[in-house]
């Protein structure tokens, strides 16, 4: 192979590398910009309240594909969450109306499918701030 060939390679081959590395970078950074955002919209913790939605057991019927083991199949996917306009088909998107969904879902919608689980007002706003990162 000729050696500008080979240059044109490399050359190639690192544009590629960095275009690369540069969408690792941003979206890292629209990451961190998603948790702390949600942090300040909800006053929750986005670590906590992802372990929130497992110990409360969420994740046996919602569905959210970067977590694992939240396969449930009963609620709906919450993956996106965070960009949809409605709640419980009739709820405004909001940080109030998320943790008030979360914890008690009979008093929204009597006879929903999902149940009490005993959500203490700090907990709905860490799942309320884990969830608002699912974009």
């Amino acid at each position: 192979m000729p050696s500008s060939l080979r240059l044109l390679a490399g050359l190639v081959l690192l544009s590629i590398a960095a275009a690369i590395a540069s969408a690792i970078v941003i979206n890292a950074q629209d990451m961190a910009q998603a948790r702390t955002t949600a942090e300040q919209l909800t006053g929750g913790s986005v670590s906590a309240g992802k372990h929130a939605f497992q110990a409360y057991g969420c994740s046996a019927c919602h569905a959210i594909k970067t977590l694992p083991g939240a396969d449930g199949q009963v609620g709906p996917s919450l993956d996106q969450i965070a960009t949809q306009a409605q709640l419980a088909g009739h709820l405004a998107n909001s940080p109030a109306n998320m943790a008030r969904w979360i914890q008690h879902p009979q008093q929204v919608d009597p006879g929903n499918g999902m149940p009490e689980t005993g959500v203490s007002d700090q907990d709905a706003r860490n799942i309320s701030a884990y969830l608002y990162t699912l974009r």
